[in-house]
């Protein structure tokens, strides 16, 4: 399913959230005048290695171990991975905003981010794939909409047999097929080199649910509709 726009309206403008959008973008198309020997040599220091990741910490360089904990979530591998993963930002991400407050927004997004790179970092610890994307931070606010708006309703594209329909179905419906869709694939990964962190995508989503309430501002903690 493809989220087109979610029924909750916003009382404020995204300033954040179309913010990291727009510098997401900005990377990515500055990413796309590298050379290929310039575009290796840039993922490969800024995107998150797990093996990297552990002797560099396990050396005590604890700054240069974190650093692409943050990095790794502005890179993006193509088109595809860079519209997916801004388009459900869009969609999800002015609600978490509007409830948290800028700034708590700002931190809480790089950290569902980092969250997630860990997560992953914990079933592949042996792995020089470098991880990048903005999707683990994506999954945490996915995992947070789950509990601001369970009541809210998803406007999507849904494939029906070898067509494309556009109706609305309840956000927890079209969460938890997610959810789902990204607990199968990381089971049935584990041991194995694939090219999309899976469990990051499922870090990121349970540490949404997890802190999301702590994040919220006590007078403004209502579930959306």
């Amino acid at each position: 399913m493809i989220p087109l726009r979610d029924s909750p309206r916003t009382r404020r403008f995204p300033l954040i959230n179309t913010a990291i959008i727009i510098l997401n973008i900005y990377i990515f198309l500055r990413q796309l005048l590298l050379t290929d020997h310039e575009l290796f040599s840039f993922v490969y220091t800024y995107g998150l290695i797990p093996e990297r990741f552990f002797s560099t910490l396990f050396a005590g360089a604890f700054p240069v171990a974190l650093r692409p904990l943050i990095t790794h979530q502005f890179l993006h591998g193509s088109w595809l991975h860079i519209g997916s993963n801004m388009l459900y930002l869009w969609v999800f991400g002015d609600n978490i905003e509007d409830r948290l407050g800028h700034l708590r927004y700002l931190v809480f997004y790089l950290l569902m981010g980092l969250l997630a790179g860990l997560a992953q970092i914990m079933f592949s610890p042996q792995s020089n794939v470098p991880i990048i994307g903005a999707s683990g931070a994506v999954a945490g606010i996915l995992g947070a909409y789950a509990i601001i708006c369970p009541r809210a309703r998803v406007l999507a594209l849904v494939p029906m047999f070898l067509f494309l329909t556009v109706t609305e179905v309840p956000a927890m419906l079209f969460l938890g097929f997610w959810f789902v869709l990204q607990l199968f694939s990381g089971l049935t990964s584990i041991g194995i080199d694939v090219s999309v962190a899976w469990w990051a995508h499922i870090g990121g989503f349970l540490a949404g649910m997890l802190l999301v309430r702590s994040f919220s501002r006590k007078r403004n903690r209502a579930g959306c509709s």
